[in-house]
């Protein structure tokens, strides 16, 4: 096979009862995605529609950006994006057309705040913050603690978040532990709705391979039923790797016989810098950021034929996914006061 593989950790089950059982005296717990999104469309922060055209980039078709706070932040960064639409068939969740972005926290050791997501209602463009939590059993009690990793990229595949954590390879998020934490706020730096991490798919290889670095992820629609893409952000003599993996109906990557997953593709003649990649309309698409002033690029064809489309984002795209409905590409853009979202029209 290919060498790289990855590994999967049990699930926190009883820790993450445990969390809900210590939350529900105060009023907390478990909240049904429905409600959550109720509550994102009624009570959110409301981002505000972005100016079009040259100024994002030459094919931006629909854009819009955060609250000023958002936008302007230097702690928080947004790196991943995925939707309702890698989520289910049919491109709804609970009835609603949603956008989900990773951020990462600048800084380091405790004082780092970690990684959250963020859901965001296409309809109103009202949107609500997670913040990712490991949840740990001591003395007998459940503690949380932030998940600190990069979150270059997501893919939201039925009730399963999946979020890039580089070298770790990725952590595994279930929405229906999505919980209110009313009493958690000083410990969670201000956010009531958390996210616990239920389970772990570690990077590994066989000897004397490299791991992939998990750098970012996207759904596979080169494939039928849908699979997983990994990729590799690499500069100089850093591999640049874009592995495919199956995914089983529940969306957890399938395990062989040894109760490892395995690529069933490899390809190593990546891009460098790519910030993003997905297969879209038969090919791959990749993001690369120029820095914080220069629009950014998109890249479609095949790993060692790309066609560079120049000017065709803003300045720092990072990860991007495709809504085959409306036929458009959406990634984020990771820079203080140039923060956009937007979507864009598949290279022809």
């Amino acid at each position: 096979m290919h060498g790289v593989h990855l590994t999967r950790t049990a699930e926190n089950v009883a820790e993450i009862d445990a969390l809900a059982a210590r939350l529900a005296p105060s009023g907390g717990g478990r909240v049904p995605l429905a409600e959550f999104l109720d509550d994102v469309r009624a009570s959110g922060r409301r981002g505000r529609r972005g100016p079009l055209g040259r100024l994002l980039g030459r094919r931006v078709r629909r854009s819009f950006t955060w609250d000023a706070t958002d936008r302007r932040d230097p702690l928080w960064w947004p790196q991943g994006v995925s939707s309702s639409a890698d989520a289910t068939a049919s491109g709804l969740v609970e009835g609603r057309r949603v956008l989900v972005v990773s951020w990462y926290a600048h800084g380091s050791g405790e004082d780092r705040q970690g990684s959250r997501l963020t859901f965001v209602d296409l309809d109103t463009l009202r949107y609500r913050h997670v913040l990712l939590v490991v949840p740990r059993a001591m003395d007998g009690e459940a503690h949380l603690e932030p998940l600190r990793v990069h979150a270059g990229g997501i893919v939201w595949r039925g009730p399963y978040v999946h979020v890039a954590a580089t070298g770790r390879g990725f952590v595994t998020v279930r929405l229906d532990d999505l919980m209110w934490a009313p009493v958690e706020g000083d410990s969670l730096f201000g956010y009531r709705y958390v996210l616990p991490v239920r389970l772990t798919h570690r990077a590994a290889a066989d000897e004397g391979i490299e791991r992939l670095r998990y750098s970012f992820l996207s759904l596979d629609r080169s494939v039928e039923p849908p699979g997983l893409l990994a990729g590799e952000y690499g500069r100089r003599q850093q591999t640049r790797r874009l592995a495919h993996y199956p995914l089983d109906e529940a969306g957890l990557p399938v395990l062989d016989e040894s109760g490892v997953a395995r690529p069933v593709g490899l390809d190593d003649a990546g891009l460098a810098g790519m910030q993003g990649a997905v297969t879209a309309a038969g090919s791959y698409v990749v993001t690369a950021s120029h820095g914080p002033w220069t629009p950014g690029s998109l890249y479609a064809g095949r790993p060692g034929a790309f066609r560079r489309h120049r000017w065709a984002l803003p300045m720092g795209p990072e990860d991007v996914t495709w809504w085959p409905s409306d036929d458009l590409l959406w990634t984020v853009t990771e820079h203080p006061r140039r923060r956009w979202v937007v979507a864009v029209r598949p290279p022809g």
